[in-house]
This record gives structure tokens, sequence and C-alpha cells, in this order.
């Protein structure tokens, strides 16, 4: 397969999987922000939102561009803004543009499908997400969003093609899977008894907004709490979108794109899935959190460029190299 067509099909998915996950975030920042004031004594400073955006390391950026940290100015950003190259409306358009220079390597349908979220999202103002609602948009969003998935599932032919666009899928939903994290993390804001209800109010929302509070249910018999939700969104198989899904589910796909050959890329993305498989919560919260998550990031972003480099970037200089870089927009910026 050309390194065009490998990139743009693997970016495609990373595209439409980063504007799912984007609405995500934002369902579970509209969610904690709705907790009383009582409870969080950083709501005047916005404290949700800088959060939200803390985990995506734009919050300087937002800053400078708005004058202002709140719902408004986080809102327009993640979802409307087409100087954000990661907001919804730029993922979509991206996807888009990448699914319409590779026709041939996917079908009608879903092309069909990436284009008709395209047309619909274009017609998004702030005006009309302040009358429609944002929770609709966001629900739209993470319909069109399955739709594709359904789509591709359905009508693809198992190839390469298909190959890299689940590729691209679970490598951006990984990431996710990490800084999503962030967002329900307490501060310490509350009084004990208080701090209590807060931190369960926050990670049931991060639940809610992933739509795994019922396999949380399924798997752990006590309530809600920290150890259990980052178990759930790291270490644990059941989970279509933990970080061990993901992994392992990007170190088979890049088994299979190797064809037997052995490869620097499938060592990193093995190594990597057997550190989130043989990892223990109880061991990861004790030795320390951040760092894991940290090292657990930066291997992943490892990945992602040792996957440009092995299939999207072309040895022969005839062939034009494909335009798009390996790494996210949102590092990029940093």
């Amino acid at each position: 397969m050309l390194c065009r067509t490998a990139n743009d099909l693997y970016w495609a998915a990373r595209h439409v999987e980063r504007a799912e996950n984007t609405a995500r975030l934002v369902d579970v920042t509209l969610r904690i922000a709705m907790l009383p004031e009582r409870y969080d004594r950083g709501k005047a400073d916005a404290a949700p939102w800088r959060r939200a955006l803390d985990a995506l390391g734009i919050a300087d950026a937002v800053r400078h561009r708005y004058g202002r940290i709140d719902s408004e100015s986080v809102l327009r950003h993640l979802l409307l803004s087409p100087e954000n190259p990661s907001s919804v409306y730029s993922c979509l358009h991206a996807a888009r543009e990448c699914a319409r220079a590779q026709r041939v390597a996917i079908t009608a349908e879903m092309y069909e499908d990436l284009n008709t979220s395209w047309l619909e999202m274009r017609g998004h103002n702030w005006g009309r997400l302040h009358a429609d609602g944002v929770t609709n948009l966001l629900e739209w969003v993470k319909g069109r969003s399955a739709s594709f998935r359904g789509v591709t599932i359905g009508t693809l032919g198992r190839g390469e093609g298909y190959h890299f666009l689940q590729l691209g899928a679970f490598v951006e939903r990984g990431d996710w899977a990490i800084r999503l994290l962030d967002i329900a993390g307490s501060e310490g804001e509350a009084e004990a008894r208080e701090q209590d209800a807060v931190d369960y109010f926050r990670w049931s929302a991060l639940l809610q907004s992933l739509s795994a509070f019922e396999t949380y249910r399924r798997l752990y018999r006590e309530s809600v709490c920290a150890a259990g939700v980052v178990d759930l969104m790291l270490l644990q198989e059941h989970n279509p979108r933990s970080l061990l899904t993901c992994t392992a589910t990007a170190h088979s796909v890049l088994q299979t794109l190797a064809g037997g050959e052995a490869m620097e890329v499938v060592r990193q993305a093995g190594a990597l899935s057997a550190q989130c498989r043989y990892a223990r919560i109880d061991e990861i919260l004790g030795h320390g959190f951040e760092p894991w998550l940290q090292d657990t990031m930066s291997r992943l972003i490892k990945l992602g460029d040792a996957i440009h480099r092995q299939f999207m970037v072309s040895t022969d200089v005839a062939t034009p190299v494909a335009t798009r870089t390996g790494r996210s927009p949102w590092l990029q910026d940093q």
C-alpha cells in the first residue's frame, strides 16, 4: 500500500475517534460543572473547564485566544473552532478530506457517511449550539462516530486499508483513555465527608460519559471509587475503551501488517501491551499514579512516531511523502 494511502486512512480513523472523545470530554466536564458551588470552591475560576484544557495541554492557548477560560470559550474552542486542529469541527473536516483523497481505498458508503457528518457539522454555529443545547450536539457526534465504525465494519474488506483504519482508531483511543482520567481528578476542595460525595459524583460522571457505568457495576461490587474507575479505564480487557484493549489491538494489527517480519514498531507495541496486561492497580497507585501515566503516554507517543516512520514515510524520493505527521496536533502546538 502507498504511504499516502496508509497515512490518510490511519488519520481518517484517528480524526473520527478524536471527535468522539472530544465530545465525551465535554460531556464529563459539563456534568462535573453541575456540582453545587459549595462542593467546588474553584467553580468561580471555572475549575472543571480549566481541568479539561489541562488534560489536553492547551489551557494557555485558549486563555491567550479568548482572554479567559470559561464554559463558552472552551465549548467554542473544542467544538466549533476551525483554528483548533483538534476541535470536533476540524476533526470531521479532516476525516472527510482524508476519505475523499482515498475514495478508491474505501467503500462508497464510508465516504458518504463522513461527507454527511461534515456537511451537517458545517451548519453548526454558536447560536445554533446555544439554541439546540450542547448535549444534543455531543450525542450527535458520538452517533456519527458509531455510524462510521459500523459502516466500516460492515462494508470494507479486511485488507491493509481496514487494518490501518483500526490501527488509527485504537492508537487514538488509547491516548484518550489516559487523558480522560485527568478530568475527574480531585483537587481536595472540600472537607472529608463532602469530598467523598464529590469524588463519587466525578467518577460516576466519567463512567456515564464513557458509556461504561453498567460495565463498572458488572465488574465491581463496591461503590464507584477512584481505584475501580482507574482499573476499568486502564487494565480491564472487558472494557472496549480501556488502555489494555487499545494497546493489545494495536499490537495485533501491527503484527498483521508486519506479515511476520521483525519490526521495531511491533516490538514497541508488544512491550506497551505487556506493560498494561501485567500491571496491577494497587502497584500503580502505590508506586505513583502520575509517573505511570506519564511514562505510558510517552511510550504511546513514541509508538505513534514509530508507526509513522515505518509505514507512512516513503524511502523513494520520487514518491510524494504524506503531508500529515504522525504526531497529535495538540502535541505540535506545545
